[in-house]
């Protein structure tokens, strides 16, 4: 089963016993590295989807947050549930309008439910997941995914996913990405409708994203996802390649084009992420994006581990994106995404350049927006 890893930006993930392939997917842009292609509109389900998806909900677990009442609850509801994974870009931009959703509509009846269904093994840990939603203010209900048994009872194609449940258990509706949000809206409003609660005093107001869920700049975005362990990197430049599961001296390439990157000083490759091995080490990246994000995963000590972005070897200055001041400093401790760089002005080929003061942090995947 092909499924989808973002916006354009495809590199396949196999999870679970099933070979469940997944991507965090955005939309389309050209960029995508596989034949498969996002839902371009709010469609109906995916072939294979349950036909009875509250009771598939009611039997799943565990619950991180849990249903109101129990998942029993559910039942005669309209439910929106969400198939997210905390350190996706494409899932992160996503939680605000299900955030509004669930408070605008919560007291007609609406419930949002989270499915998250882990890419990395560091988001399969409860307590990680547990910090990620109290950190992201996803109040509403969350249900851990590992072996994801409910993602292929739905059916489900990537990350985000989002499918709209009717008050009859019935699923009316499936988005695969992100956009179409003021269609999904619309879609809740009539499903809400049909089952006998009035909307209509409640406004159709814009949601605003801020910080690192704000939407994507689009029509100025070159780079595509881009992942650090070697079972699906790509476009990697450093002198004589990745070397698999050992560690290695590398040094910077003499130049990188578009989308390369390279990686200076000792590290240990493995399928999944780059473990900087001794300190201190470099990433860069030559990128064409407004933002830049690098999912991250602390030191085993549990000690922050300080680094400093440069942008063509110069500060980021107003550029620095949320993890960053504009000196570019920064410290890696939880396991997720850091935004790195957002550029206010025009957008052009650049290079990102992060350096680690010392061992033990984990390098995973380069995404932008």
């Amino acid at each position: 089963m092909n499924q989808k890893r973002s916006l354009g930006f495809a590199a396949a993930a196999v999870v679970a016993a099933a070979a469940t392939t997944a991507i965090c997917f955005g939309d389309a842009l050209g960029l995508v590295r596989s034949a498969a292609k996002p839902v371009e509109t709010i469609g109906s389900a995916p072939f294979g989807t349950t036909s009875r998806p509250i009771e598939v909900l009611q039997d799943a677990s565990p619950w991180l947050t849990p249903v109101p009442g129990s998942p029993k609850a559910l039942r005669g509801k309209v439910v929106i549930v969400n198939f997210w994974t905390y350190s996706c870009i494409n899932s992160l931009r996503a939680l605000p309008y299900l955030r509004a959703w669930s408070e605008r509509y919560g007291a007609k009846g609406l419930e949002v439910v989270g499915v998250h269904a882990p890419e990395f093994g560091f988001e399969k840990d409860p307590a990680n997941v547990r910090l990620a939603t109290s950190q992201l203010n996803v109040r509403y209900a969350n249900l851990q995914d590992n072996d994801y048994a409910v993602w292929r009872d739905f059916a489900n194609q990537g990350w985000p996913g989002i499918y709209f449940i009717d008050a009859k258990g019935k699923v009316r509706g499936y988005r695969l990405g992100e956009g179409k949000y003021a269609e999904g809206e619309q879609l809740i409003r009539t499903l809400l409708a049909e089952a006998g609660q009035d909307v209509s005093g409640i406004p159709l107001a814009p949601i605003e994203a801020k910080g690192v869920e704000a939407q994507a700049d689009w029509a100025d975005l070159r780079s595509p996802e881009a992942y650090i362990g070697y079972d699906k990197a790509v476009d990697f430049a450093s002198p004589g390649g990745l070397k698999q599961d050992r560690s290695h001296g590398y040094s910077s390439a003499t130049d990188l084009s578009l989308n390369q990157w390279d990686l200076a000083g000792s590290w240990k490759v493995d399928g999944e992420y780059a473990l900087l091995e001794s300190g201190p080490g470099t990433i860069r990246f030559r990128f064409h994006a407004r933002d830049t994000h690098l999912v991250l995963g602390g030191a085993q000590d549990g000690q922050p581990v300080r680094f400093r972005v440069t942008i063509d070897g110069k500060a980021p200055g107003a550029s620095h994106g949320v993890d960053v001041d504009a000196a570019g400093w920064g410290q890696v401790k939880e396991d997720r995404l850091y935004q790195l760089v957002r550029q206010p002005g025009a957008i052009t080929d650049r290079t990102v350049t992060i350096e680690f003061a010392r061992p033990g942090v984990r390098a995973y995947v380069f995404t932008f927006g």
